[in-house]
């Protein structure tokens, strides 16, 4: 038998072993352990962010990018 002829077939074949044997390898180590006591769980309001700010014009956007180039320069 020509391997590499087969090579494709080879390869499906070792993903379909390696999948298989990952997943019946997974399936027996999640069994889920039974607390001990129960686990209050708190409830907290998500922070919420609001940016009410403008957005810059063209020419401030230039100008803020220029400052911000310059002061790398200076601090490299």
């Amino acid at each position: 038998m020509n391997i590499a002829k087969h090579m494709e077939a080879v390869f499906i074949a070792a993903l379909v072993f390696a999948g298989s044997a990952a997943f019946i390898a997974n399936a027996n180590a999640n069994v889920p352990a039974k607390p001990a006591a129960p686990v209050a769980t708190i409830q907290a309001a998500m922070p919420v962010v609001t940016v009410t700010a403008k957005r810059l014009t063209p020419e401030q956007k230039r100008a803020s990018l220029i400052a911000e180039r310059a002061a790398a320069r200076s601090n490299a």
